[in-house]
């Protein structure tokens, strides 16, 4: 890898305020290689300068690590492993599983946790809506999936009922934000900060499911 990326990627982590070892570093550095070299053939993502990977997907991906919570974590249309791989590398005490419907997408995907010897990670192919994972998350997180309502409706039985969905967006629309299924409430919103990006919009919808005897209370005091 060039000085130019593993200076950008240090200064990206840096403003961030994530720690890095030599050797995670190198990993994601890694990472936007295999990214980049499978991109030719695969066609995993519309970008193809290594420099904007580095800002528009490792960078952008790894801005919601500090809201991530607990030990279990699903990334819902994982597309290329993001933002799962570079959480992943940057958690390797979190187990993190890795799930889209797109087969040359999960190929690509468990090729890359082979290299980068990810033994935290697991990748599924499958349908959302179809797949039954036979247990729950504490954070479930998606990067530019559909609608809050859609994740929600599609992937919010794979949250613990303590646990959080995270939903990475661009802009949040409140008629988006109003329209959210029964059973789950809006905990936070938070303007993610992306080294690079500062002038495009970049949100975190933390949403949790609501519980039945908190359900309960709330129609109570109203």
């Amino acid at each position: 890898m060039s000085e130019s990326l593993e200076s950008r990627l240090a200064e990206g982590l840096d403003a961030l305020g994530i720690p890095a070892t030599a050797a995670q570093r190198r990993g994601l550095l890694d990472y936007v290689a295999l990214l980049a070299k499978w991109n030719r053939v695969y066609n995993l993502t519309a970008v193809r300068d290594p420099r904007q990977m580095l800002t528009r997907h490792i960078l952008d991906s790894l801005a919601v690590l500090p809201h991530l919570q607990g030990r279990r974590v699903l990334d819902v249309g994982t597309g290329g492993g993001l933002p799962g791989i570079p959480l992943a590398l940057l958690s390797p005490e979190r187990e993190f599983v890795l799930l889209d419907s797109n087969s040359k997408k999960t190929r690509f995907v468990q090729q890359a946790v082979l290299e980068l010897g990810l033994g935290n990670v697991a990748v599924v192919h499958a349908r959302v809506e179809a797949w039954a994972p036979g247990q729950v998350f504490d954070s479930v997180v998606s990067r530019a999936f559909a609608s809050l309502r859609d994740m929600l409706e599609m992937a919010g039985a794979f949250c613990a009922e303590d646990g959080q969905l995270l939903a990475m967006k661009g802009a949040l629309a409140q008629e988006e934000l109003a329209d959210l299924p029964p059973g789950y409430a809006l905990a936070a919103i938070h303007r993610l900060q992306v080294p690079g990006l500062e002038d495009e919009q970049r949100h975190l919808a933390c949403l949790a499911p609501v519980r039945e005897d908190q359900d309960i209370r709330s129609k109570q005091q109203g």
